[in-house]
C-alpha cells in the first residue's frame, strides 16, 4: 500500500486530474442501482492521497497548494457526478427536434457545476489538512460541508449525497432516523477514507492508523447494529380499515402531454383502476401518478364526471394534474399540482409542488436564457409556477398525507409541513422521462431513506415506475418493477413516532460537525507539541 500511495502522491498535471476523475467515476459504482459500496474502501483513499500530494508552503506555494487540491475536488466530482447522473441527458431524447443540439452541454454541464462544490470541499480540507491520522476527520468534515451545501444552495441539488452509500439495504438506512443523510455522508466520508491512513510510512504512525480504522469500522459496526435493533420488531402493523389502490399506467413520455390522446389516456387511468381483484369493491383509497392527464383537470368536466363514475362509494383519488390559477395573471400561473377528489367527482384539497425542477419545469434566469433559444422540457409557454409551502392535507378515512411531486421527496428536512406533522406521505412521480436508466432506481431509493428519516410510511406512485407502499422502516411492502403496466394494492403501514431527525432536523448534523471539529482542533494542538 506504501508504494501505491506514493505513486498516487506524486502524480502532478494532467495525470492526476486524470486520476482523479477516474477514481470519482469508479465510485459512483456505490450508488443504486449497482450499491457496490466496498469499492469506496479503494476510491476514497485515492482521493485523500491526491489531497496529500497538494502540500504546500508559504505565500504562492500555499495558493498553487490550494489550487492543486481545488483541482482534484473537481476532477474526483466531474467524474463522480458523470458516472452517476449521466442519465439526466436522457431526457433531452424524448422531444430531440428542439433539445437534442442541447444534450451535450447537460450531460456535461451539470456534473461540472456540482464538481465546484467538491472543489471547494478539498480545498477547505487543504486549508485545515493535518499530516497523519487526523486528516481522515479534516476530510470528512470538509467534504461532508460541500455536500450539505449542494443540497441547499441555489435551489439545492442532494441527488446521490455521498450518505446514500451507506443506505443500500433498509438493514443500513436506519441510522438516517437518528442523524439524517447528512450525518450519514459526514461518517460516510470517515469510513471510506480511512484505509488510506495505513499508508502511513512511520511505525508509529501505522499503529495510530490501525486504530482509526478500527474506529470507522466499529462506526460502521454500529451503524448495523442499530438497523438490526430497530428492524428486530418486524412488519410494521396497517392502519386499519385503509386499501390502497396505486395506477402505474407506463404512458410512454412522448404521449403523456398530447391533447389528441386525451381521452385515451384517461380512459387507460379508468380501466387499469378498474382491473385490480374485484374491480374497486374494497379500494377506500386510489393514486395516480404524477401530472396524469395532458389537460387542466378541473376545466374538464367529462373527467370529473368520469372519475365519479369510476369511485366507489366512499372511494378516494389522490391524483398528480395541472392547476392553473384563472385569478391570476395574466399570464397565467399553472401549478404541478395533486388533488384529493371525493366520490362525487368534487375536488377535497389541493397542493401545488413547491420545489420545482431547473430547466425541467422552469426556465431559471428567463430573459437572459431565453433569448439564447432556451427553454424548459415541460411543454408550458412560462413553465410552472411555484406553490408556496408544504401542505398537510386531511382525507377521507385515513390519516392527513403529506404530499411531495417528482423530486420534492430527495430533499431531506423539507419532507413535511413545519408544526402539522402527517400520518405518512405521498411520492407521485414520472420518472419516464429517464427510461430504463440508474435514475429511476436512484430516486426510489432517495424516497425511502425519507420515509426513514421521517418515520413515516410512504405510498408511491409513479408513471412508469418504481411504484410501491412503503413502510417507516424503508421496507418495500410491495412495488411494480420499472417499465412495468399495472395496479398495487395494498394496507397503510402505520406511522411511527417522530424521529430525532424529524424533530431536529439539520442541527443534529450542525452538532456532529462541531464534534468532530473539536476533535480536529485538539488533535492538532497534540501533534505540535
Amino acid at each position: 500500500m506504501h508504494a501505491l500511495a506514493d505513486r498516487i502522491i506524486i502524480l502532478w498535471g494532467w495525470r492526476r486530474f486524470g486520476v482523479a476523475c477516474l477514481a470519482g467515476a469508479v465510485s459512483a459504482l456505490a450508488f443504486a442501482p449497482f450499491d457496490l459500496f466496498p469499492v469506496l474502501w479503494l476510491t476514497v483513499p485515492v482521493f485523500v492521497w491526491l489531497i496529500d500530494g497538494t502540500a504546500g508552503g508559504e505565500g504562492a506555494s500555499r495558493w498553487r497548494s490550494l489550487l492543486s487540491a481545488a483541482i482534484v475536488g473537481f476532477g474526483f466530482g466531474f467524474g463522480f457526478f458523470l458516472a452517476g447522473l449521466w442519465w439526466v441527458g436522457v431526457a433531452f431524447l424524448t422531444d430531440a427536434g428542439p433539445f437534442l443540439w442541447f444534450l451535450p452541454v447537460a450531460v456535461i454541464a451539470l456534473p461540472a457545476g456540482l464538481a465546484l462544490f467538491w472543489a471547494f470541499g478539498a480545498t477547505l480540507a487543504r486549508i485545515f489538512w493535518v499530516e497523519g491520522w487526523p486528516r481522515a476527520l479534516v476530510f470528512a468534515v470538509a467534504m461532508a460541508i460541500a455536500e450539505w451545501l449542494r443540497g441547499h444552495l441555489f435551489t439545492g441539488f442532494p441527488w446521490n449525497a455521498f450518505g446514500y452509500a451507506l443506505t443500500p439495504t433498509p438493514l443500513m438506512m436506519q441510522s438516517a432516523a437518528l442523524i439524517g443523510i447528512w450525518g450519514m455522508t459526514l461518517d460516510a466520508f470517515f469510513i471510506f477514507a480511512a484505509p488510506a491512513l495505513l499508508a502511513a510510512h512511520e511505525a508509529n504512525e501505522r499503529r495510530r492508523a490501525r486504530r482509526i480504522a478500527g474506529i470507522a469500522i466499529a462506526l460502521l459496526v454500529v451503524h448495523l447494529a442499530f438497523g438490526e435493533l430497530r428492524l428486530a420488531n418486524g412488519p410494521d402493523p396497517l392502519v386499519p380499515d385503509v386499501h390502497l389502490r396505486l395506477v402505474q399506467p407506463a404512458i410512454p413520455q412522448d404521449e403523456r402531454w398530447a391533447e389528441d390522446r386525451s381521452d385515451d389516456i384517461m380512459n387507460r387511468y379508468v380501466a387499469l383502476s378498474r382491473s385490480g381483484p374485484g374491480g374497486m369493491k374494497g379500494i377506500t383509497h386510489l393514486v395516480w401518478p404524477e401530472s396524469a392527464f395532458p389537460f387542466l383537470l378541473t376545466e374538464r368536466p367529462g373527467a370529473l364526471a368520469a372519475i365519479a363514475d369510476l369511485l366507489s362509494s366512499g372511494t378516494t383519488l389522490i391524483t398528480g394534474a395541472a392547476r392553473a390559477d384563472r385569478t391570476a395573471g395574466p399570464p397565467t400561473p399553472v401549478f404541478n399540482s395533486v388533488y384529493v377528489i371525493g366520490d362525487q367527482g368534487e375536488i377535497l384539497a389541493a397542493y401545488d409542488k413547491v420545489h420545482l425542477v431547473p430547466f425541467g419545469e422552469y426556465l431559471p434566469f428567463r430573459s437572459f436564457l431565453g433569448a439564447l433559444g432556451l427553454r424548459q422540457l415541460i411543454a408550458l409557454p412560462q413553465g410552472f409556477s411555484p406553490g408556496q409551502r408544504l401542505r398537510t392535507l386531511a382525507i377521507p378515512h385515513a390519516p392527513p398525507f403529506g404530499p411531495l411531486i417528482c423530486y420534492e421527496i430527495i430533499f431531506p428536512g423539507a419532507a413535511v409541513e413545519p408544526g402539522n406533522r402527517p400520518g405518512w406521505l405521498v411520492n407521485v412521480t414520472n420518472d419516464a422521462w429517464y427510461g430504463n436508466t440508474p435514475g429511476p432506481y436512484q430516486h426510489f431509493l432517495e424516497a425511502r431513506v425519507r420515509a426513514v428519516e421521517e418515520g413515516l410510511p410512504l405510498v408511491r406512485a409513479a408513471n412508469s415506475g418504481v411504484s410501491a407502499i412503503i413502510d417507516p422502516h424503508g421496507r418495500v411492502v410491495a412495488s411494480l418493477a420499472l417499465g412495468m403496466s399495472g395496479v398495487l394494492d395494498g394496507g397503510l403501514p402505520a406511522s411511527l413516532p417522530a424521529t430525532p431527525y424529524g424533530r431536529f432536523g439539520d442541527a443534529i448534523f450542525l452538532l456532529l460537525l462541531m464534534v468532530n471539529g473539536g476533535l480536529i482542533i485538539i488533535a492538532k494542538i497534540y501533534r505540535t507539541r
